[in-house]
């Protein structure tokens, strides 16, 4: 994983001084994993900033509170890591102007994520230089994916297929939708734990699987994205799993959602699931390299027309390091699909207050079509 890393990184100094940018400062946790390799945990949300800097020229600086340099030293493949302190002079505000220079005449950041104290901080440090934003040049390489990273997303769809089959176990009358989640947390955490070592970065990497289950029930499933409560699953019940949130393994995350039933089926439940089934595996069976992103939604949308549906949502994201990347599968977005590229395509309808239907897998664009990252059967789907 660091070699890939370090390459990235390199390809990424390439491009700067393709496009004369000489310092960049990372400061989203995707963007770190995928140039130098490791994740803190002491994240932004206690006011510890977490910083990459890379410079064209030289080698890149890593900035990291000193509780956690230990832990951050043996994850990356970067040398110069340099720590902090929450009291005393050694601030991390030292360290990033260590980094920057005196004059820089301008900053490169990510516009779209770096967190405010950062942002004031760089504002009242250096006024009248400007920030930049270094989030094309580095998403334009997250775009298409290298052999070794759609590996590893494969790793995360068996993992989340893990998942899927242990909720799917989990239904059953009267059971309850938090029981689910914890049915969900142990087969993904025990699946993951079956791709690591407990030797160099490996051992690094939890297998834990965390956040709170997307899963509602009832007529609830049109709500989209609740939370696994103390619901009691009754017969006909609709039961939706979203893993969106779930579904990451070495920070690569993936989109997996299904739609379950209780004993049997409604009709118009049946109706509308069959509806979103058919609408997402249009838009994956026009996934191939040279087709618009946009078209790809178009052919969704088409379905949904044809049923008498109209839907709000995207047909699909790219995904990878961060939960969203670009491009989208949505009207207006007129990217070139190409091999490489990764999505996850749903298939959504809401009937508010009644019911739901809902479909989603993960895929990787390849030379002659698509191939799935997730699987689980993309059918009218009863409890076992």
């Amino acid at each position: 994983m660091l070699e890939h890393a370090k390459q990235r990184t390199i390809e990424l100094q390439s491009r700067m001084k393709d496009a004369g940018i000489q310092k960049a400062v990372f400061t989203d946790e995707s963007s770190m994993a995928y140039l130098a390799g490791f994740w803190g945990y002491l994240g932004i949300e206690f006011g510890r900033p977490t910083v990459l800097v890379v410079d064209a020229d030289a080698s890149p600086v890593v900035i990291t509170p000193l509780m956690e340099s230990e832990m951050v030293d043996a994850m990356t493949w970067v040398e110069d890591v340099r720590t902090w302190e929450d009291i005393g002079q050694r601030t991390w505000g030292r360290a990033l102007a260590g980094a920057l220079g005196e004059k820089p005449s301008e900053i490169w950041v990510e516009k779209g994520s770096i967190p405010a104290i950062v942002r004031n901080h760089l504002d009242e440090t250096y006024p009248g230089v400007p920030l930049k934003d270094i989030s094309p040049v580095l998403g334009a390489m997250r775009t298409i994916k290298s052999p070794f990273e759609i590996e590893v997303m494969k790793q995360a769809g068996e993992i989340a297929g893990a998942m899927m089959l242990a909720a799917h176990n989990s239904l059953k009358e009267g059971a309850q939708e938090y029981e689910s989640a914890l049915a969900v947390i142990d087969a993904g955490s025990r699946k993951a734990a079956t791709f690591l070592t407990d030797k160099g970065w490996d051992s690094f990497v939890s297998p834990m699987i965390h956040n709170l289950q997307i899963v509602q029930s009832g007529k609830n499933t049109s709500m989209v994205h609740g939370r696994a409560g103390v619901k009691a699953y009754e017969k006909f019940d609709p039961v939706y799993f979203c893993f969106c949130n779930m579904a990451q393994f070495k920070q690569y995350k993936l989109g997996f959602d299904r739609m379950f039933h209780i004993g049997e089926v409604k009709d118009l439940d049946r109706e509308v699931q069959q509806a979103a089934i058919d609408a997402q595996q249009a838009a994956i069976h026009a996934i191939r390299p040279g087709v618009l992103a946009e078209d790809v939604a178009a052919a969704a949308n088409e379905v949904y027309q044809e049923r008498g549906y109209e839907t709000g949502y995207r047909t699909g994201r790219s995904i990878g390091v961060a939960y969203l990347e670009a491009p989208e599968l949505k009207a207006g977005d007129k990217t070139v699909l190409q091999p490489g590229m990764t999505f996850a395509v749903d298939g959504g309808i809401s009937v508010d207050g009644v019911t739901a239907g809902r479909i989603g897998d993960s895929v990787v664009v390849t030379e002659t079509g698509f191939d799935y990252i997730t699987n689980y059967p993309r059918e009218i789907l009863l409890s076992k």
